[in-house]
């Protein structure tokens, strides 16, 4: 069994559970490829991959994720939240560099509920005086 690092991150709806590990193997999500995964995104694994090149190991480590629920937008940011976590729970001292690029901060942005007498969250019928 190899030692992994795991961290959680989580946006929209989407979970993801992501294992750091030491190696140059590829990295994968639900078991499959990332762009195999993520098929309309081309800039996906770019995106994904980002706070391993911020701090310089994207040859060094490779990482699994195992992501649930939500879109591909929310899949992808839950990815690399947890990927961080990850990063930054095998040594502290990164996460200054990673707070800098963005990269630590939940997006607790989510969809806002339904309202009754409205078309949409917001949204109301038309309003007519007569």
């Amino acid at each position: 069994m190899e030692k992994y690092i795991e961290g959680i991150g989580r946006r929209k709806t989407s979970t993801a559970r992501v294992r750091l590990y030491k190696g140059d193997k590829a990295s994968s999500v639900n078991g499959k490829a990332i762009l195999e995964h993520f098929t309309t995104r081309k800039d996906s694994e770019k995106s994904l991959m980002r706070p391993l090149i911020v701090v310089g190991l994207e040859e060094k480590y490779y990482f699994t994720a195992k992501v649930s629920g939500g879109g591909i937008t929310g899949q992808i940011d839950a990815i690399k939240l947890g990927l961080a976590r990850a990063l930054y729970k095998m040594d502290p001292e990164l996460k200054a560099i990673l707070r800098k690029d963005g990269l630590i901060t939940r997006d607790s942005r989510a969809v806002e509920r339904k309202k009754y007498h409205h078309l949409k969250a917001r949204k109301k019928p038309q309003f007519s005086k007569r």
